[in-house]
């Protein structure tokens, strides 16, 4: 396992069926149009990076592209994932996104070995701030964790549909 330990969050609620955990099969792409790889800079670069994926590759498939709600989902997710690495993960190491067979993954990592903060809040009492980690589980279909020595990897899979 060379020191790595994945660890899946279920991202449904309480009364849904659970997820399984494993990872989508990859479809097959035409040459050249693999995952978009790299470090951006900052979130914004990662949400012009995911914008530009699903403008060319999955526009591409259908004619038709995501609903908006679906975009503004996946850019949001992306956004919490990356501004979450910089600020609370040691730096952002790693950043790619793909389509896969079931939707958007996203997957980032950082230089943290600590876990994402998993405390639920009350919006009445809580300050400011504390909710990505909530706003991620809530929004993807699957997410998981793999811890490896000097950081970890946040796997998020974002439905299309």
């Amino acid at each position: 396992m060379n020191g790595e330990r994945e660890v899946p969050w279920d991202a449904r609620g309480p009364g849904d069926e659970p997820e399984k955990a494993a990872v989508p099969s990859r479809p097959e792409k035409p040459p050249g149009a693999g995952p978009a790889r790299g470090v951006p800079r900052n979130a914004a670069a990662a949400r012009d990076i995911v914008t530009r994926l699903l403008e060319a590759q999955f526009c591409g498939l259908s004619g038709e592209g995501p609903a908006d709600v679906v975009v503004a989902d996946a850019l949001l997710v992306t956004s919490e994932l990356v501004t979450n690495a910089v600020k609370h993960g040691g730096g952002l190491t790693g950043f790619t996104a793909e389509i896969v067979d079931g939707g958007l993954l996203v997957t980032v990592e950082d230089a943290s070995t600590q876990p994402p903060i998993t405390t639920e809040r009350d919006p009445a009492v809580a300050s400011v701030g504390g909710y990505g980690w909530l706003l991620v589980r809530r929004l993807t279909k699957r997410v998981s964790v793999t811890y490896r020595p000097g950081g970890k990897s946040i796997a998020a899979l974002i439905a299309l549909t």
